[in-house]
């Protein structure tokens, strides 16, 4: 049995990510920091927005959502 252990975001998928997060809410700020998508906004009800949105989606790998705050 093989597998591989994936640490990070690929820059293809964090490009995706951050072109609909941007289309799709226009007052979060989203930076693609090395193997991260970073998402920052005054309102915490716009960034739960965002997970829920992106929990509905497929980028065929799994992503984790980590609160700063």
């Amino acid at each position: 049995m093989n597998g591989s252990i994936v640490h990070g975001i690929d820059a293809d998928i964090a490009r995706k990510l951050n072109k609909e997060i941007r289309d799709h809410f226009k007052k979060v700020k989203v930076q693609v920091e090395g193997d991260k998508v970073r998402v920052s906004s005054p309102s915490r009800d716009e960034l739960q927005s965002v997970i829920h949105y992106l929990k509905e989606q497929d980028y065929g790998i799994p992503l984790q959502y980590v609160n700063y705050r």
